[in-house]
């Protein structure tokens, strides 16, 4: 066998292996306006200010998502939003607000917060921060 054959051999008996790589190691992209619509807005409304009739009658009323920073000192407090979506250490939501941590959010992803790298499902990161630039 010539030297010029073996790296033809190598290239065919390698391709399936990377193309299997390939593909389970592609992420998943989750856009966070198609799943906030999909999910949300039912409730908070397509604007995210909750004044849709669904949200308005709910117990307590869905919350205007556009105004989070302003009540919160002009800061958007990120582990109180993706917590809540998420419904992590609530026991489940008060009111009617379904926990929407049970679905597949992905897999994490490392987020800087206060100095500490927190794994964060990639879905519920994009969720977090389509909220995040509705803020007024």
């Amino acid at each position: 066998m010539t030297t010029t054959r073996i790296p033809l051999i190598a290239a065919i008996v390698c391709l399936p292996l990377i193309t299997a790589c390939a593909i389970f190691s592609t992420e998943r992209e989750f856009d966070g306006a198609q799943m906030f619509m999909a999910n949300c807005a039912s409730c908070h409304g397509r604007d995210a200010t909750g004044s849709v009739a669904m949200g308005l009658n709910l117990t307590p009323p869905a919350s205007d998502l556009t105004t989070i920073s302003a009540r919160n000192g002009g800061n958007f407090p990120w582990n109180s939003v993706l917590s809540t979506i998420d419904g992590f250490g609530q026991g489940g939501h008060n009111g009617a607000m379904p926990a929407f941590g049970e679905g597949d959010l992905g897999e994490p992803v490392l987020i800087e917060r206060d100095g500490a790298s927190i794994p964060v499902p990639a879905g519920l990161l994009a969720l977090g921060t389509y909220v995040f630039s509705l803020q007024k």
